[in-house]
């Protein structure tokens, strides 16, 4: 097994809105989990201060850093912003990672060791290994379903394809089409997801235990979810449409 970050220079992405209660202690783990990799901080113009905090951590640390957004704008567009930075600055490997603790930063080391095999790689609540803890049955029940909606749609493989903290090669990254990348939520990581294996792109997933947030106020919303449903079912319909096209097309006749 590779060492932890032998991947090249690494950029854990952490996007965030009010996550003062948050931000340094996320930030301490990731750290602490990874020495050698990057954090950038990409705040949307929290009012409660998370981006003044964020620049006081990275003024002590060289391998921190901030991105301050305008304003709240959705998680795939704080992704999407921090990918380009990351791309931008050189970065072999970026990471998303949510801020309140729900992606462990200790587990950080087993998604990179996997990119050793795999091009993206997926922190799973719902493979083999995989667990989440404190969730109402119900949040479980609709995660799984929304993970079963989805690859009976796409006809994709992937357990969790709706999980947010994954690692990307920067070829990846360069290989999916970000600048037309329009989704949020729950919708952006499938996009991804499903890009990436379209390309032609190995995705592997690794268990990771999912915790629930302790301190502050959760950003899921029914407008995430249903904008899930919504263009999953969308695609889906595009997807198997195309591929009906594709086997009822008449063969060319070729000419002797």
């Amino acid at each position: 097994m590779k060492a932890s970050g032998s991947q090249g220079p690494t950029l854990v992405i952490i996007p965030t809105y009010n996550e003062s209660e948050n931000l340094e202690w996320i930030v301490g783990r990731v750290r602490a989990a990874v020495p050698s990799a990057h954090v950038l901080v990409a705040d949307d113009n929290s009012p409660d201060g998370t981006g003044t905090l964020a620049d006081q951590l990275a003024a002590t640390d060289s391998q921190v850093h901030v991105l301050h957004r305008p304003g709240k704008e959705g998680l795939g567009a704080a992704y999407l912003a921090g990918f380009e930075w990351g791309l931008d600055r050189g970065y072999d490997v970026l990471v998303e990672m949510d801020a309140d603790g729900s992606h462990q930063p200790e587990q950080l080391p087993s998604l990179l060791d996997a990119l050793s095999e795999a091009d993206l790689v997926l922190g799973s609540r719902w493979v083999r290994g995989g667990k989440v803890v404190n969730w109402p049955r119900s949040r479980e029940v609709l995660s799984r379903g929304g993970n079963l909606w989805t690859r009976i749609s796409l006809g994709i493989p992937l357990k969790d394809a709706t999980g947010g903290y994954r690692a990307f090669r920067r070829e990846t990254l360069q290989g999916l089409g970000l600048e037309d990348v329009a989704s949020t939520g729950y919708c952006f990581q499938v996009d991804l997801a499903w890009r990436a294996l379209k390309a032609g792109f190995t995705v592997k997933e690794v268990p990771i235990t999912f915790v629930e947030r302790e301190r502050g106020d959760s950003k899921m919303s029914r407008k995430i979810v249903i904008e899930a449903l919504v263009l999953t079912t969308a695609w889906g319909i595009a997807h198997r449409g195309s591929q009906l096209r594709n086997l009822v097309r008449p063969k060319r006749m070729v000419s002797g």
